[in-house]
């Protein structure tokens, strides 16, 4: 066997089990709670793509060739790889930024901020649950700060998202009088704009310590920067079946972040 037919192999056998396991990945949040947005959909379908162009490899070399022959087809053929290769180094400088943001410590004693997540009735979401999980753990471990629970009620929550988080810091031992209550907001922006209108009302410390999931502490931490707050993080750990899809939908609101910067 040739070194070029070898490496024709391998790189199909990538794209394919690459592809599958990406696809798995990102479809698993829909069959199990039916969780789909922009993240999952545009994750799915590159790794569809993917697992075409290995299965029909010869038959879609073949077109991209004839393509390629063609003045239109070679602009065509040109804009779509530059487009990936740009797309993949956004991906990598919004990923070393996440990492970066969910690993900034907050001050001593700063302002615990908890960004609101899904209600379903009264209970919490997954994602809410973890972030809520972080927030105990910040409190226990630093007995003179205080925390801001924050978030709306959607048409579908029973209760807002401020009031469960409430509920659940009261119900697993953190005094009443440490937490207040933020209900307006429906967006990260809202929740640290308002929560920010309480610490001023309150003369609470305004060193923040935002507590939500590692993947979106870095476009949280660039609202809050943008609102003139210092800020660290205290970042919650996102079960693995579904950190794929809520990191995937996280890539565009980051560059949506970017964009209204700009």
């Amino acid at each position: 066997m040739g070194i070029r037919r070898l490496s024709v192999i391998i790189l199909r056998l990538f794209l394919l089990l690459s592809g599958a396991a990406g696809f798995t990945a990102l479809v698993m949040p829909v069959l199990k709670r039916r969780i789909l947005n922009i993240g999952n959909a545009a994750g799915m379908t590159v790794c569809a793509v993917m697992m075409l162009y290995a299965l029909f490899f010869p038959y879609a070399n073949r077109l991209l060739g004839k393509w390629w022959q063609n003045k239109v087809g070679r602009i065509v053929l040109s804009i779509m790889g530059l487009g990936i290769a740009v797309g993949i180094v956004l991906v990598l400088v919004i990923s070393v930024n996440m990492i970066r943001a969910a690993n900034g410590k907050p001050a001593q004693n700063a302002t615990a901020v908890v960004l609101g997540c899904r209600v379903y009735g009264e209970r919490p979401s997954l994602i809410l649950t973890e972030r809520m999980d972080a927030a105990l753990s910040y409190l226990n471990e630093n007995p003179d700060a205080v925390c801001i629970a924050s978030g709306g009620q959607g048409q579908d929550e029973d209760i807002s998202e401020a009031e469960c988080i409430y509920r659940y810091l009261v119900a697993n031992g953190i005094s009443p009088n440490r937490i207040y209550k933020e209900e307006r907001s429906t967006s990260t922006r809202e929740n640290l704009a308002f929560s920010y209108e309480i610490i001023k009302e309150h003369s609470l410390p305004e060193d923040l310590a935002i507590v939500t999931n590692e993947f979106h502490e870095y476009r949280a931490g660039m609202i809050a920067g943008r609102l003139g707050l210092s800020y660290g993080a205290v970042s919650a750990e996102t079960a693995l079946w579904l950190l794929p899809t809520y990191y995937a939908r996280e890539l565009f609101g980051v560059l949506y972040e970017w964009c209204e910067i700009s």
